[in-house]
């Protein structure tokens, strides 16, 4: 989940995107026609002008405060203006589509943005798509989450009448447990700890309302926990835990324990430094670059620990395969 201000249980990531992208030719995969490829997404504003409307969508059509709009721009203000998110997902998905290849039309449907999920259908269609394969950029799966765009994107699927194959979590993809480990140890290193400092990794995702935890089976905090301890095992490391963040402010209940809780009890527990992995997000965005490398940073220095962040994979080219990987799989399955 991505560039959400903290008011919508169910962030993603992603923003305006150009219409679709193609492999090198047409033809070869799904029989006579291509194979569609669904890239969905949160949504984030495409420039400082648009931050209202993109809250007010996100608010169902309520405007925010003026007190929540002033503190989302504050946000945006404080990594530069606006979320690179947007760029950063365009080269995922023209990353996919290359290297899917001949017999795959890939195109961007996002929540709270244009293109939304069912434009992102509409393009699939008029490329000639013969079916959808429907693939959220986040590994873990929530009813709140990730089943929602499923939802839209299967419906707008049968109202064209294509057959919809959503890819589910793949929270502990070896690909994707390998990727995370380098970028632990990697942070580790960056850290130039001595024999007997005490360190912690922390790996976070994008809390939910409570509630959420009666709709999933599996477990969404099962799934982050089960990240966790695949990475742990493939990184060598034995002090670690699971926290969320990036909490809506709403009055239920979120799943927690909240990142910034837990840094500020690590150094009564003799923790030194800490090792922040956002294993619930694919890129640079809001939740990562302002909520980790601004808020918690800030937080963990108050409290006196040394903090790094894991990189995000962006398009990096291990993890676009990882991801096309999936689609293929997918596809096949038909």
């Amino acid at each position: 989940m991505a560039d959400a201000p903290g008011s919508d249980p169910s962030g993603l990531e992603n923003d305006m995107i150009s219409p679709s992208f193609s492999g090198p030719e047409a033809g070869g995969a799904g029989g006579d026609g291509r194979v569609g490829v669904l890239v969905m997404a949160y949504g984030t504003p495409a420039s400082p002008d648009d931050v209202e409307p993109y809250y007010t969508h996100i608010r169902r059509g309520r405007p925010p405060t003026p007190e929540l709009l002033a503190d989302l721009r504050r946000r945006y203000d404080a990594i530069g203006g606006i979320s690179p998110l947007a760029a950063r997902t365009r080269a995922q998905a023209e990353a996919i589509a290359g290297a899917l290849g001949d017999g795959y039309v890939v195109a961007l449907g996002q929540k709270h943005a244009a293109p939304f999920v069912e434009d992102g259908m509409a393009e699939l269609v008029a490329a000639g798509a013969t079916e959808v394969v429907g693939l959220v950029l986040a590994p873990h799966y929530s009813a709140m989450s990730a089943g929602q765009y499923h939802e839209r994107a299967a419906a707008a699927a049968g109202g064209a009448g294509l057959a919809y194959r959503a890819i589910g979590s793949w929270h502990v993809h070896p690909v994707l447990v390998d990727l995370l480990a380098e970028r632990v140890a990697a942070a580790r290193a960056r850290l130039h700890v001595t024999a007997g400092t005490v360190v912690e990794t922390l790996f976070t995702a994008h809390s939910l309302p409570e509630r959420a935890r009666s709709l999933d089976d599996p477990s969404y905090p099962d799934q982050l926990r089960d990240t966790a301890e695949a990475v742990a095992g493939a990184a060598g490391i034995d002090r670690w835990r699971t926290a969320w963040q990036s909490a809506g402010r709403t009055a239920d209940p979120w799943i927690g324990p909240d990142i910034l809780d837990v840094l500020r009890s690590l150094p009564a527990e003799g923790v030194e430094a800490v090792i922040v992995c956002p294993a619930g997000f694919v890129s640079d965005h809001l939740e990562v670059l302002f909520d980790v490398d601004i808020e918690a940073a800030g937080v963990a220095e108050a409290t006196g620990l040394r903090l790094e962040r894991t990189e995000s994979f962006n398009d990096d080219p291990r993890f676009v395969a990882l991801l096309a990987g999936l689609v293929r799989d997918a596809a096949a399955a038909a």
